[in-house]
């Protein structure tokens, strides 16, 4: 197939300006595929900004509607004007760009509406899974009949399915249909450090939680195992990121008696996470689940010394002992001898961190963008066999 029909679309549930983990992979990928030879378009839901289609850096993307239909009767109703429109407006954007390849990546109702796209003009689909239907604190997989449906039609209509773990394909496997010998893992990337102003870190000695402050991350499991770790009392707890729980967590370590110790920042930047994960004694990921854990990379990549979930996908990339400790956060006696051992054995944070460090250039973009192409080049190869 000639290089100009490599063209993909990057069929996103979630894009800037908003700011995410998906977010961010899809950008990064769309940049990094042009040195593949193939040229990416990334299409995401429209939530009502009316942004139309822009360029981004040299990234065209285009904000779709993708209405939904509800029970109550306004809702069909408003469902009926808008449906149609919605269905247009998806078709003009294949129309216009003419991708030999359609790629959800991150499956909600960009999903919905890439699935019958692909089933209208028999483009080859690709599903990518982020873990969504596991770390879902609002448990959308779990409420909505429609989006599990969606999600099994569009993984028996894809001609391949990627995730970044095998804990990530387990799943599709177990509840959405995925064939036992079907998926591929395309593992997640890391930027570089980012650059930014100087920020006031913390002036002693301190270990790091980092990431949305809901239940599946787990941070009300490190205040209580930081409350019963008893350790230095120049040592405290920070955790960056904001969401659901933050209240909860302040009165957590407040009813653990170590309120005095526990800091949440807050909303942090990039460039702020990575200049706290350089001064910190340890990061720390407690999630009751990870998907992959790109927080781990981060943490490599500020060679600071990583203590790491055991329960996801951080198992089948992170050694235990090697280049983090896994642990169970679960198990609270785990979780409070592993703060134990990384806040005074500077010996083992010391190589912890060279290791971890060491492992980061596995995860560059680049990489990431080849396995995807080589996904792409396998399915437009087989099409251009079939047409010889």
């Amino acid at each position: 197939m000639p290089g100009a029909a490599r063209r993909v679309a990057l069929i996103s549930s979630s894009f800037a300006p908003y700011v995410g983990g998906v977010e961010t992979h899809v950008d990064r990928v769309a940049h990094a595929l042009r040195d593949t030879g193939w040229t990416a378009e990334v299409w995401t839901v429209d939530r009502g900004e009316g942004l139309g289609v822009v360029e981004q850096d040299g990234v065209r993307v285009r904000y779709l509607p993708t209405p939904l239909p509800a029970r109550s009767a306004g809702a069909m109703m408003r469902f009926a004007r808008q449906g149609p429109p919605a269905r247009r407006a998806w078709a003009d954007a294949y129309r216009e760009f003419r991708p030999a390849v359609l790629n959800i990546q991150c499956f909600g109702p960009n999903g919905l509406y890439a699935e019958a796209l692909a089933r209208r003009v028999g483009a080859p689909l690709v599903v990518t899974s982020h873990g969504e239907t596991l770390a879902d604190d609002r448990g959308v997989f779990h409420r909505s009949r429609r989006m599990r449906a969606g999600l099994r039609r569009a993984i028996a209509a894809a001609a391949a399915v990627t995730a970044p773990s095998q804990y990530v394909l387990d799943d599709l496997r177990r509840a959405y249909g995925l064939a036992p010998a079907e998926g591929r893992i395309v593992r997640n990337g890391v930027d570089p450090i980012p650059l930014g102003e100087p920020m006031q870190l913390p002036a002693g000695r301190y270990v790091l939680g980092v990431g949305r402050l809901g239940r599946m991350k787990g941070f009300d499991l490190l205040i209580e195992a930081f409350a019963d770790a008893g350790l230095d009392p120049g040592v405290e707890l920070v955790i960056g990121g904001d969401g659901p729980e933050a209240g909860a967590l302040e009165a957590l370590a407040a009813a653990r008696g170590v309120a005095h110790r526990v800091r949440l920042l807050g909303r942090l930047d990039p460039a702020e996470v990575a200049q706290l994960m350089a001064g910190a004694l340890s990061v720390v990921v407690p999630s009751r689940a990870e998907s992959f854990g790109i927080v781990a990379l981060e943490a490599w990549r500020a060679a600071t010394a990583l203590v790491m979930t055991n329960r996801g996908g951080a198992v089948e990339f992170v050694h235990d002992g090697s280049d983090a400790l896994l642990v169970d956060p679960l198990d609270r006696q785990a979780l409070v001898e592993a703060l134990r051992r990384v806040t005074a054995d500077d010996a083992l944070r010391t190589r912890l961190a060279a290791a971890g460090h060491a492992r980061v250039g596995e995860f560059g973009w680049p990489s990431v963008a080849r396995s995807y192409a080589a996904v792409f080049d396998e399915l437009v190869d087989a099409d251009a066999r079939a047409e010889a």
